[in-house]
């Protein structure tokens, strides 16, 4: 079993540069963090875009759907800004054939208390577990994709009623 990785950017990815909080989305971080737990299971990771996902347009979700339709592989994971991560989802939710978990972070990867590492985890496992479907993977949950959104308030996702 491979996994494939895609990432889109997000906060997952951010680098800030000063205290006022100018950034840029950088490298994925999701290679340093496997390479760092020392996974054992084969994967691969590539990098679609470096967006912010408040930048993501209707064709960077088609490009995103493309890429995840042609994969060999049929356990998929995508990094993705949480913002309008559930918008990508909901693009990708008529692939059939593969297990989708979306997954990102709200702090960067690069801050040490960050919940990056943490969501990946939890998205890996869910891409190995979970039948062909498209799924949300944050906060120690992971949810059908068209049955969460991000609670602004509480920072976090939740599940709708």
């Amino acid at each position: 079993m491979k996994i494939r990785i895609f990432c889109v950017g997000g906060t997952i990815d951010k680098v800030y540069f000063d205290a006022k909080s100018k950034y840029e989305v950088g490298a994925p971080a999701v290679g340093r963090i496997l390479r760092e737990m020392s996974v054992n299971f084969d994967y691969e990771v590539i990098s679609l875009m470096a967006k912010d996902s408040l930048e993501m347009t209707s064709e960077d979700r088609d490009t995103v759907r493309e890429r995840v339709a042609a994969s060999k592989e049929d356990k998929i994971v995508i990094t993705h800004g949480t913002d309008t991560m559930v918008e990508t989802a909901a693009v990708l939710k008529e692939i059939a054939d593969k297990t989708i978990v979306f997954t990102g972070a709200l702090a960067p990867a690069i801050f040490r208390d960050s919940d990056a590492a943490f969501n990946i985890g939890c998205a890996l496992a869910a891409a190995q577990m979970a039948p062909p479907g498209c799924y949300i993977a944050m906060n120690g949950r992971v949810f059908a994709a068209d049955r969460v959104r991000k609670d602004v308030d509480k920072n976090r996702f939740v599940e709708l009623n």
